[in-house]
């Protein structure tokens, strides 16, 4: 039978151990427009020998599995792979992409092709991510994802009983998720362009420092742990009626035992979530031997700005007239060969045996109708953006970059022609404190499969 794309879908499972799928629930990846199960190479090194008329020995290396993939933006599928590219992290029980891990989360990734013949690829990471939304053509938003994988394996039942030694004969096959893709109107992208004189003044016991991503504030103690002083948990909701303003923000954490709290710049009615995405140090650094001194010198407190726009006020600013906008998360992963052994107990040679996470690069590209010097202005003062928030609506969540600093502009002249701004913006996060750099891209998408 001829092969046709059209016959082919595909579905996805998390898995726990890198390459081991558990093979008992499968949720449909979504609209494929590009994918390859089946990207596999290795080496091949030819062996001269004296006496011989050509090489007589074929040196097979490792086996490297590569998986192109690119999906619409429905179902969960889109969310697993922007989460896995940045990390995913559990609070208050909701999986997300919270902040940048050093850890590598894993999908294994079925294709099903009409009439039987399926493909399993296992420990699929992404290692480059691209969400895109065009607004000068027709389409969907779409994510893009360069993974990696574990090893392939074709079978004719879902029976993987070779090498993988995984089974999802008996699991059913998800359908296709019932909602359509977003479209680039369903994306809000707004920027605040200042954050320099409202939010709160946050002071903490000895050893403490608070994390902000786009949905949680984090209290934490000297033990590395949330802090159960702070509102029983160290946890709270930036989205949640009773802290979503900095006033009530306030309120509750200068309410709570050994934490301390106050309103910077008369700013009580921004909005929470809008605090720029870091890690800050809150103990009183003056006066270390104080362990529970929250409200006595106050000369430690930590400085959670809000983003606000250009009048510092809100933060609805939007980018307009945009007319492509695209989110590119680069992971530099390592490739770690080895010699694995299947459940099959034959041997094979990996090239993608164990994965390292590298340093990661978070960059939003955009190109809108050019309308003043705002951004030029920044570019050439070397100045930051310090929020950009790319929203989906209150159904799917947002994403978050913070400090952002333009590192390329370009504004070409043609007669007759549309002037059209064209910038890369590249982000470091913000705070004073540990690893505050895993905030440049902060989530609330879920990652729990559906």
């Amino acid at each position: 039978m001829v092969k046709l794309s059209q016959n082919i879908e595909a579905a996805y499972e998390i898995e726990g151990t890198y390459g081991s799928p558990p093979g008992s629930n499968l949720y449909h990846l979504g609209l494929l427009d590009t994918f390859d199960p089946r990207q596999v190479e290795r080496s091949v090194t030819p062996v001269p020998s004296l006496g011989q008329s050509t090489d007589t020995h074929h040196a097979l290396g490792p086996i490297g599995v590569t998986v192109p993939l690119k999906v619409a933006c429905n179902g969960t599928g889109w969310k697993q792979l922007i989460g896995r590219a940045i990390g995913e992290s559990t609070i208050s029980a909701y999986k997300h992409g919270n902040k940048l891990t050093t850890s590598v989360g894993s999908l294994a990734i079925l294709a099903k092709e009409t009439g039987g013949d399926f493909t399993l690829v296992s420990g699929v990471v992404p290692n480059e991510v691209t969400l895109t939304a065009d607004y000068t053509t027709g389409g969907y938003i779409t994510c893009e994802a360069t993974c990696t994988g574990y090893f392939s394996l074709d079978e004719g039942d879902a029976n993987f009983d070779g090498f993988l030694g995984d089974d999802y004969s008996d699991v059913t096959f998800p359908a296709m998720p019932s909602g359509e893709p977003l479209l680039p109107t369903d994306l809000s992208v707004t920027v605040g362009l200042a954050a320099a004189t409202k939010g709160l003044s946050v002071d903490g016991p000895f050893g403490s420092y608070v994390e902000v991503g786009e949905k949680y504030l984090v209290g934490y103690g000297l033990d590395d742990n949330p802090d159960g002083q702070l509102d029983t948990d160290g946890i709270l909701d930036l989205t949640a009626g009773a802290s979503d303003t900095l006033t009530e923000l306030n309120a509750l954490i200068d309410g709570d035992a050994n934490w301390g709290s106050s309103i910077l710049g008369s700013g009580g009615a921004e909005l929470s979530k809008n605090i720029l995405k870091g890690i800050y140090k809150t103990d009183d650094r003056a006066n270390l031997a104080a362990e529970d001194d929250a409200d006595d010198t106050n000369t430690g407190n930590a400085s959670l700005y809000v983003a606000t726009d250009a009048d510092g006020t809100g933060m609805t600013t939007p980018f307009t007239n945009l007319k492509t906008v695209s989110l590119k998360i680069a992971n530099n992963n390592t490739p770690i060969s080895g010699r694995a052994t299947g459940d099959d107990t034959t041997v094979k040679w990996l090239l993608n045996n164990a994965i390292s996470r590298g340093k990661t690069d978070v960059t939003l590209d955009l190109t809108m109708t050019a309308e003043d010097e705002t951004y030029y202005d920044k570019y050439v003062a070397g100045t930051s953006i310090p929020l950009i928030r790319l929203d989906f609506g209150d159904t799917h969540g947002s994403i978050a970059l913070t400090n952002g600093t333009i590192t390329s502009f370009s504004r070409p002249l043609a007669s007759g022609g549309e002037i059209v701004d064209t910038m890369s913006i590249k982000f470091r996060g913000a705070g004073d404190y540990k690893n505050f750099s895993a905030y440049a891209i902060s989530s609330s998408l879920t990652l729990t499969p559906s």
